[in-house]
């Protein structure tokens, strides 16, 4: 591997224009042909086995309305003292009813007015998903807009088509994440040249990555939140990859090392890092299938796409920049002192002095960074898996406006009905008696009307909750109705019946997850133990490796359930209720981390492992590794937390979510574990850290992370 890499690397550096030309060539198809033969992405969430997707396919066989999209046009008087009993009020809600009746494929449009004559509700229905795109969201909005200056009438507009078709407003965040790691790099590079390199190669990965999405989903469905969530992780991966390459190459300069050669031994040492870090994270996220959730496994190829994007642009594209940048990389610094030449890895002293003073304290660093983190991990014992609704939207949003209008008139459950699909080709003579059941239930205020298909042997009986869509008792109401309502109101018939809808289908998702989360964790902690014993040749160091990574990630979901679930400080990050945690990201989140944090774990003991088998000092191992990585790791960690919080901005809960989650795990991760508690507790352990049974050294493979032993004489300027 790390001959292959030293080739690729030394070609890229030498021939850097046809690199350059070969990947601008490779964009340029893929976005020509994402552009004209490119798919919509996906937003459909549906789960095959769960009871909420049995209830769909039942009225899709059907044929029925109930199975499609649907939406809610919301109406009140302006006037304070006004019902839609008054003239004048009565006439812009016959408008506002033609408009959506006569939009384009708009099935069915129902009208209710709230027992106080104030909201009036028009719910509209449309074909299934396959059928509609954004314009048929952009066409409903439209009425909105028209009806924004109407003096009479105030007229909102929400439900599942604003949910799968509407995309968050990004960009700010972004930009500014952007900026803060321009910042940090120049910082840490002190040379305007180094510190653009990275930055150039993640924005042109960036862009090539999300462009081929829409020729992916040629081979599965990639939801349509998966680019922005995947460019979260494969901006901050590509600039963090870079940052490491970028170092290397610059300390094989300042050893006096040629460019071409420089950029081929950065390439086989760090690159290999790299591939390995990259490659666990891909391996970890595609692990996502294990759910058996669609939209997961379809975001995980997406992300994956990304990182796989990033690790390949690392290893050829930018050593090609490398080679065009030449000796200039160094130029037009901020009057920083260059690199060491000669010191193959620059020791900081101030990191040293800190890596003798951890040594020196470990127990109390050791025992108080541990109850630290247990106690940010506590809160995990709350956690509540779920998804936000539109009321957890800004009060700008017409989402949000129309939601508070339904739940002022009707109640907060008419914002998440159940669909109960019943099969009655057996036995049509269960339905009122189910209805009524349903309607007996202390979490349901009211059951329509049955609707019954005979020629197709399907009945929908619509129910409506007392609680919201997101709220825990709406869960239990389902649960209830399929453990026990529906049960004993079919007794002995051969008839079925299924909960469906939004709110049931979210539901389910989020069993599911969680039904298989401990599964996958447990997995993807035997592939990192796995993989850093073959690499370490250790058992305690990837046992520790293990510990230390579900305690960052433990306290991480902890700031989670304090932010989003239990409300501390909303206002900071701009929410306006408390949510639950969505069902999918602590799932996301462990798969990603995971091969975050080996970045981490790989760069720094790599070092300390390397000193070790030089010097046999255990403890001064581990200070020279400190010393001597500290500085890139806090600013790769730095970085990458300024790319997260960055989205932390976006108006969307999901993605504010992703971001804080991600960058709290990471910054807990490259402070208080990477440089406090691996420190203290490695030097507590002693040579005990580098123990392996002699029966289990023979069968493990070797794994050289560095690779620098196997690669020729290294080449170097010759003297002036």
């Amino acid at each position: 591997m790390s001959n292959l890499l030293y080739r690729l690397g030394r070609f890229s550096a030498e021939k850097p224009w046809r690199v350059i030309g070969a990947w601008f060539l490779c964009a340029a198809v893929v976005i020509a042909a994402s552009s004209a033969f490119g798919r919509d992405l996906d937003d459909s969430f549906s789960v095959p086995g769960v009871d909420s997707d049995d209830a769909f396919q039942l009225l899709s066989a059907a044929q029925s309305d109930q199975a499609g999209v649907t939406a809610r046009v919301v109406a009140a008087p302006r006037d304070a003292e006004a019902t839609f009993a008054d003239a004048a009020e009565a006439e812009q809600l016959a408008a506002v009813t033609d408009s959506v009746r006569n939009l384009d494929k708009v099935v069915a449009v129902s009208e209710a007015i709230s027992p106080n004559g104030r909201v009036a509700l028009l719910q509209v229905q449309y074909p299934l998903l396959d059928e509609l795109d954004s314009s048929d969201l952009e066409r409903l909005k439209g009425i909105v807009e028209a009806n924004a200056p109407n003096p009479t009438v105030q007229v909102e507009a929400g439900g599942e088509l604003f949910f799968t078709f509407e995309e968050p407003e990004t960009g700010v965040g972004e930009m500014l994440g952007l900026i803060a790691a321009v910042i940090i790099l120049l910082l840490a590079f002190g040379s305007v040249i180094a510190m653009g390199l990275p930055i150039g190669m993640a924005l042109f990965g960036l862009a090539l990555g999300v462009s081929s999405m829409a020729l992916v989903t040629y081979l599965y469905d990639i939801p349509a939140w998966a680019p922005e969530i995947g460019a979260m992780v494969g901006l901050g991966v590509g600039i963090d990859y870079a940052l490491f390459l970028v170092t290397r190459h610059r300390e094989f300069l300042g050893q006096g090392m040629t460019v071409v050669e420089s950029a081929g031994r950065a390439v086989a040492t760090s690159g290999q890092a790299v591939v390995f870090a990259g490659g666990t994270v891909v391996i970890a996220i595609l692990g996502l299938a294990v759910a058996g959730v669609p939209i997961m496994t379809g975001a995980g190829i997406a992300i994956s796409l990304l990182v796989l994007i990033m690790v390949l642009a690392s290893i050829s594209l930018l050593p090609a920049f490398l080679g065009v940048a030449g000796h200039w990389i160094n130029r037009f610094g901020i009057h920083r002192k260059g690199i060491d030449a000669g010191d193959r890895a620059a020791v900081s002293p101030g990191w040293q002095r800190w890596g003798t003073h951890v040594s020196n304290n470990a127990w109390p660093y050791a025992i108080g960074v541990t109850v630290l983190l247990l106690a940010l991990t506590a809160p995990v014992l709350g956690l509540r898996l779920g998804f936000p609704d539109d009321g957890t939207q800004a009060e700008t949003a017409t989402p949000r406006r129309a939601y508070d209008l339904v739940a002022e008139g009707f109640g907060p459950g008419l914002n998440g009905p159940l669909l109960i699909a019943v099969d009655i080709s057996a036995d049509d003579s269960v339905v009122e008696p189910l209805a009524s059941a349903i309607e007996a239930d202390r979490g349901i205020v009211f059951v329509e009307p049955p609707f019954l298909s005979p020629e197709a042997g399907v009945a929908t009986i619509v129910a409506i909750p007392d609680s919201a869509p997101q709220d825990a008792e709406t869960v239990d109401t389902i649960e209830r109705l399929r453990a026990v309502v529906i049960p004993a109101a079919l007794g002995d018939s051969e008839a079925t019946a299924h909960v469906g809808g939004a709110s049931a289908s979210f539901a389910d998702i989020a069993q599911r997850i969680s039904d298989r989360l401990a599964i996958f964790i447990v997995a993807v902690v035997l592939l990192s133990f796995l993989l850093l014993t073959m690499v370490f040749r250790s058992i305690l160091v990837p046992l520790k490796a293990a510990i230390l990574n579900l305690l960052s990630i433990g306290a991480a979901y902890g700031v989670l359930v304090m932010v989003f679930q239990w409300g501390w400080g909303k206002e900071i990050f701009g929410l306006e209720s408390t949510v639950p945690i969505v069902s999918f990201i602590p799932m996301f989140m462990f798969a990603i981390l995971f091969g975050l944090s080996m970045d981490y774990e790989v760069f720094l003991l790599s070092r300390v492992r390397e000193e070790y088998l030089a010097t046999g000092d255990n403890d001064a191992s581990v200070i020279h590794g400190i010393a001597s990585t500290a500085r890139v790791i806090t600013s790769a960690a730095l970085i990458m937390i300024s790319v997260f919080t960055g989205f932390v901005l976006s108006d969307d809960p999901v993605t504010k979510m992703f971001g804080l989650g991600l960058a709290t795990a990471i910054f807990v991760d490259a402070t208080v574990v990477r440089i406090v508690l691996v420190p203290a507790t490695m030097k507590l352990m002693g040579n005990a850290n580098w123990w392996l049974p002699a029966w289990l050294d023979k069968l493990l493979p070797t794994v050289d992370i560095e690779g620098e032993t196997a690669l020729p004489a290294p080449e170097y300027v010759p003297a002036a």
